[in-house]
C-alpha cells in the first residue's frame, strides 16, 4: 500500500513538473511572439515614417524644380523671345486678312497674292537671322534686310489703301484704320529683325573674358599697327591652322625692335641703361674736378692780364693732349688748331692802370702771345676709333682699376680721347661693374 501510495505521489509530482515546464514553454513562446509583433510594428512604424520624410523631399524637389522651370521660362530673354514672336504672329494675323479682303475683292484669282507678300517678308527675315546664324558676309544680310523692306512696304501700303476705304466709317476713322494696319503690317517684321538683332549682340558680348579680349587686340592694333600687319602677313603665309597670332606677333616684335621682350625697344633698353648708370653713380660717387680741354687753356691764357704767369700747372698735360687727340674723338670737324709760344725770359713791368676806365693792353703785351696754326704734320696719324673699339680699349685698361680710380680724366688719358667720350665710357663701365648691365656696344660686339 505504502508503494502504491508513493507511486502516485512521484507520478503527481511529476505531472506537475511537467505542467510547470510547459506553462514555462508557454509563456517563453508568448514572450517571443509579444517581441516579434513589437519589433515587426516597430519597424513598420520606421517605415511609413521613412515614406513620409520621402514624399516629403519629393514634394519638395518636384516644388523646386517647378519653381526652376519657371523662373528659367521667365527670365528676361525668354520672355523678349516669346514676346516678341507673339506680337510678330498678331501682326500677322493683323494684317493678312485685309491683304486677303482687298485681293479678293478685285478677284478671287488673287488669294495667294497676299500670301505671297506676307511669306516673302517673313522668309526673307528668317534669311537674315540664318545669316547670322552662318556669319555670312554683311552684304547678304542687308540685301535681305532690303528685300524684307520691300515686301513690308507694299503689303503695308495695301492695307493702308484698303483702311481708307472702309465703308460705314467717318473720314478720321477710314484714316485711323489705314494707319493702324499699315503699322501693324510693319511692326512683325521689324520686331523681328530688332529680335534677331539683339540676339547676335548677347551672344557675341556674353562673356566679359571675351569682350576683354576684343578690348585687347583692338588696342594692340592701334598702338603696333606696323607690328600686327606683319604678323598678319605670317599668318597668311602660314598653313591654315598652324600658326597662330600670338606667335606670329611675338615673332614679328623681335624682328621690328631686336628684342624678343614684349613692350621692349632699343630706346628703352638704352633708357634702362642710362637709369642703371645714373643709380651707379648715385651709389658709387665719383668727385673728380672737370677736366679742361686744350682750347679752353688756350682761350683762359689769352684772356690772363699782362704781368702775371702765362702757364698753369695743367697746360703742358692738355696740350699735348690735345695735339695727340684725333679728330673722330674731338665728335667734330677737326678746327684751326694753335699753341702758345715760349714765354719771354724778362716781363715789362705793368703798366699803371686807372680803375675809372677799362685797361687797353699794351703793344708789348699784344707781342707777348702770338698764336700761330698748327701744320698738319703736327698733328697725331692715329686712325679714326669707333665708339666700339673705344670701350674695348677702355675695358682692357680699367679692367683691374678699382672703383674709386675709374675716373673720367683717369681713362681720358689712358685712352687718349675727349672728355665727353672719357664720361661717356667711364658711365658705361661703372654700370657694368655695379649692376651688370650689357651696354649697346657689347651686346654689338
Amino acid at each position: 500500500m505504502s508503494v502504491y501510495a508513493e507511486e502516485r505521489r512521484a507520478d503527481r509530482a511529476a505531472d506537475a513538473e511537467q505542467r510547470r515546464i510547459d506553462a514555462a514553454a508557454a509563456e517563453a513562446r508568448r514572450v517571443e511572439r509579444e517581441k516579434a509583433a513589437d519589433e515587426r510594428a516597430a519597424r513598420l512604424a520606421e517605415q511609413r515614417r521613412s515614406d513620409r520624410v520621402r514624399a516629403r523631399e519629393e514634394r519638395a524637389r518636384v516644388r523646386a524644380e517647378r519653381r526652376s522651370a519657371r523662373g528659367e521660362v521667365l527670365t528676361a530673354g525668354n520672355v523678349y523671345r516669346k514676346g516678341t514672336l507673339a506680337l510678330v504672329t498678331a501682326s500677322a494675323l493683323g494684317s493678312l486678312p485685309a491683304q486677303v479682303l482687298h485681293f479678293v475683292d478685285i478677284s478671287p484669282m488673287l488669294l495667294p497674292l497676299p500670301l505671297a507678300i506676307e511669306g516673302a517678308a517673313w522668309v526673307m527675315a528668317a534669311g537674315v537671322a540664318y545669316a547670322d546664324e552662318r556669319h555670312l558676309p554683311g552684304w547678304v544680310r542687308w540685301f535681305l534686310r532690303l528685300l524684307v523692306v520691300a515686301a513690308a512696304g507694299f503689303a503695308a501700303s495695301i492695307n493702308y489703301t484698303y483702311g481708307t476705304h472702309l465703308p460705314g466709317l467717318s473720314d478720321t476713322d477710314r484714316q485711323a484704320a489705314g494707319i493702324g494696319l499699315a503699322a501693324v503690317t510693319l511692326l512683325g517684321p521689324v520686331l523681328f529683325e530688332i529680335r534677331q538683332w539683339v540676339s547676335t549682340l548677347s551672344a557675341d558680348t556674353n562673356s566679359p573674358e571675351e569682350r576683354a579680349r576684343r578690348r585687347h587686340d583692338r588696342k594692340r592694333r592701334q598702338q603696333h599697327r606696323a607690328i600686327a600687319q606683319l604678323a598678319d602677313r605670317f599668318v597668311s603665309a602660314a598653313p591654315f591652322g598652324q600658326l597662330d597670332f600670338e606667335t606670329a606677333f611675338a615673332h614679328a616684335w623681335e624682328i621690328e625692335t631686336g628684342t624678343d621682350t614684349p613692350g621692349m625697344t632699343p630706346r628703352l633698353h638704352q633708357r634702362a641703361a642710362r637709369s642703371a648708370a645714373a643709380l651707379a653713380r648715385a651709389q658709387h660717387p665719383v668727385t673728380t674736378p672737370a677736366p679742361r680741354t686744350g682750347w679752353s687753356i688756350l682761350r683762359l691764357l689769352s684772356r690772363r692780364p699782362v704781368g702775371l704767369p702765362t702757364t698753369t700747372p695743367n697746360q703742358d698735360e692738355s696740350t699735348e693732349t690735345l695735339m695727340n687727340r684725333s679728330t673722330s674723338d674731338l665728335g667734330e670737324p677737326a678746327p684751326a688748331q694753335a699753341a702758345m709760344a715760349p714765354a719771354p725770359a724778362a716781363l715789362e713791368a705793368a703798366p699803371a692802370v686807372d680803375l675809372a676806365k677799362p685797361a687797353k693792353p699794351t703793344e708789348s703785351a699784344v707781342k707777348a702771345r702770338p698764336v700761330r696754326p698748327v701744320p698738319p704734320a703736327a698733328r697725331s696719324a692715329r686712325p679714326n676709333r669707333t665708339a666700339d673699339q673705344l670701350l674695348d680699349e677702355a675695358r682692357e685698361l680699367t679692367q683691374h682699376w678699382p672703383v674709386e680710380d675709374l675716373t673720367a680724366e683717369g681713362i681720358r688719358k689712358g685712352v687718349r680721347t675727349s672728355a665727353a667720350k672719357a664720361r661717356t665710357l667711364r658711365d658705361t663701365l661703372l654700370a657694368e661693374r655695379g649692376l651688370g648691365v650689357r651696354v649697346a656696344g657689347e651686346a654689338a660686339s
